[in-house]
């Protein structure tokens, strides 16, 4: 576990459901801390951290350089109400976010397009887990139609 992690991550990190095969997608990535370690516990599995600021994917990138150059960790710059799977990008199990103000509630409109988003880039069956829970609470998807 990197030595970054404050405990409540590491009680958020604890918390996934992840597998060691998982393809995750953590929103608001920030300077990459959970991401890496939710990469350290996925094995064969790969996690893509976004986050619409530049300075913080330009840390993160910093950062996870060795879960990066591994293959284990990708990074882009994008928004949780804009994200969209690139052509050929498979889709997502798992999702978190921490402190997403568009998931929280503190954004309700951003939050709207934000979930749609999100249902779009799971897999069926996939989840979508934000902090204010015990460490997590999970968020309902809206249903797509594929």
């Amino acid at each position: 576990m990197p030595n970054n992690l404050s405990p409540r991550l590491a009680a958020i990190v604890d918390a996934l459901p992840l597998a060691p095969g998982s393809r995750v997608l953590e929103i608001g990535c920030g300077p990459g801390a959970a991401a890496r370690a939710v990469a350290a516990r996925l094995g064969t599995g790969h996690i893509l951290a976004i986050d619409r600021s530049a300075k913080a994917v330009g840390q993160a990138r910093e950062a996870c350089a060795e879960e990066i150059a591994a293959g284990r960790l990708s990074l882009r710059q994008a928004a949780a109400e804009s994200f969209e799977l690139e052509p050929g990008e498979e889709p997502f199990d798992l999702v978190f976010a921490v402190r997403v103000g568009a998931l929280d509630g503190r954004h309700p409109e951003a939050g709207r397009k934000a979930l749609a988003r999100i249902a779009a880039a799971v897999a069926p069956g996939g989840k979508l887990f934000i902090d204010g829970g015990n460490p997590l609470r999970e968020l309902p998807l809206p249903t797509v139609t594929r």
